[in-house]
């Protein structure tokens, strides 16, 4: 049905429901929107349509929509404007705009600019177009007096897009060694959390480094010490800590530091068959266990304050020789029972207390997790030598010696800090 076609014979709702069953498809050409309109007009007022029954408006909204093709939803709001204005009339498109500022030419200003500079921020960027206007050049007389704020949204522009270089906000730094997700042991031991934990700086000079490595399910903690962080020392800390493990190591996670996330340590895990994952961005319960771990035992071991790097061979003798095996075997840790109430929320409760070395043994036929060059009886053996009591007595007159030896140079630098006093609570015990 095109505009020419005259249907104004048709004036009763029997009509209308003759020519819907007649002409299925038939829709109404013109040339545009305003003939469509005044066609909706005249059909309104000829069956005067806010006068007819329900079943009437029915029909005929059915024959004005399958003549047009206007949607269901058009149609209303096009009867409403009929009903309140006595007319069909299209939008003008009245909305409210802002002038514009900021022409094409400033826009262009800006991307030569950003170009230059390799696109600084914003505050830098308004001040060297400030220095371009004050330089005498007029072109920079409107752009100079633009708001840093605002920088970023005309960097949003085509026309600034259109001219600029770099139009890539900054981007984090992308390493590819290691996977970015949670590791899930799967009830399996040999899957570690790794942190490393700075023994203060003095006078700008670092302190010595502590190395954690803390097995997921069975918390079986390792500890050495480093003099600095650099690939060729933190290649060798590793493979002296995973041999500490007694059974097999399948997991290695870390936080996204470059001493565990370079092509050494990652060549050293892959030759082991170890999977590299590291923490998500976020996410700070990703690596809450070694966290944890790193207060309640390192800080509490070592204090806070600066211990020169030159005694990390002493203290990792300390910790090889006895402080590992006190933790590993006579050192309880908390073990989670974990229940899910109504509303699924996880509940922990702390009932269950056992060694590493315990915990390891309760699993399911532990010898499967083992090394090659462990045993059952050697873990035995070990944890039976000396009850509780009978090797921390032997770790801390160890630990005396250790820190009579490593205080010194630094408490003549500190003589009314935390060492010092330390250096006194141990003479007088």
């Amino acid at each position: 049905m095109n505009m020419d076609m005259d249907d104004s014979g048709i004036v009763t709702i029997d009509q209308v429901e003759n020519i819907l069953s007649a002409s299925a498809g038939l829709k109404l050409k013109s040339s545009g929107r305003e003939e469509k309109y005044r066609w909706l007009e005249g059909v309104i007022k000829r069956f005067k349509f806010f006068s007819l029954a329900r079943k009437g408006r029915g029909k005929l909204r059915k024959y004005m929509e399958q003549m047009t093709g206007i949607s269901t939803s058009q149609l209303s709001r096009l009867i409403q404007k009929q009903l309140l204005y006595g007319a069909i009339n299209a939008d003008c498109g009245m909305r409210n705009k802002f002038p514009v500022t900021y022409l094409k030419e400033d826009l262009e200003l800006l991307a030569e600019t950003d170009n230059l500079h390799e696109r600084l921020s914003g505050p830098a960027t308004k001040h060297i177009l400030e220095q371009e206007f004050l330089f005498g050049d007029k072109r920079y007389a409107r752009i100079s007096g633009v708001s840093a704020s605002h920088i970023y949204n005309l960097r949003e522009k085509p026309g600034y897009k259109l001219k600029a270089l770099t139009v890539s906000r900054t981007k984090s730094i992308q390493n590819s060694i290691g996977k970015r997700r949670k590791p899930n042991p799967h009830g399996r031991p040999g899957h570690l959390r790794v942190d490393t934990v700075h023994q203060g700086d003095l006078n700008g000079v670092k302190g010595v480094y502590h190395i954690n490595m803390i097995d997921e399910v069975t918390q079986w903690e390792i500890l050495v010490s480093v003099a600095e962080i650099n690939e060729n020392s933190m290649k060798a800390a590793l493979e002296e800590a995973l041999k500490g493990f007694p059974f097999v190591i399948r997991g290695f996670h870390s936080d996204n530091g470059g001493e565990y996330l370079n092509e050494k340590v990652a060549e050293l895990l892959n030759n082991e068959i170890i999977k590299q994952t590291k923490s998500r961005s976020s996410r700070s319960n990703d690596n809450a266990l070694i966290e944890g771990k790193n207060g309640s035992v390192i800080r509490k071991l070592m204090g806070h304050w600066h211990i020169d790097r030159s005694y990390a061979g002493e203290i990792n003798k300390f910790y090889t020789e006895y402080f590992n095996v006190y933790l590993n075997y006579h050192r309880p840790c908390g073990f989670a029972t974990i229940t899910v109430d109504n509303k699924g929320k996880k509940h922990r409760n702390y009932e269950t207390y056992r060694t590493p070395c315990q915990a390891f043994l309760a699993l399911k036929n532990p010898e499967q997790y083992l090394r090659d060059t462990v045993t059952i009886d050697d873990l035995k053996k070990t944890a039976g030598a000396h009850s509780a009591n009978g090797f921390a007595r032997l770790m801390q007159v160890a630990k005396d010696k250790l820190f009579r030896q490593v205080m010194p140079k630094s408490a003549k630098t500190l003589k009314n800090g935390g060492m010092a006093r330390e250096l006194g609570r141990m003479s007088a015990a």
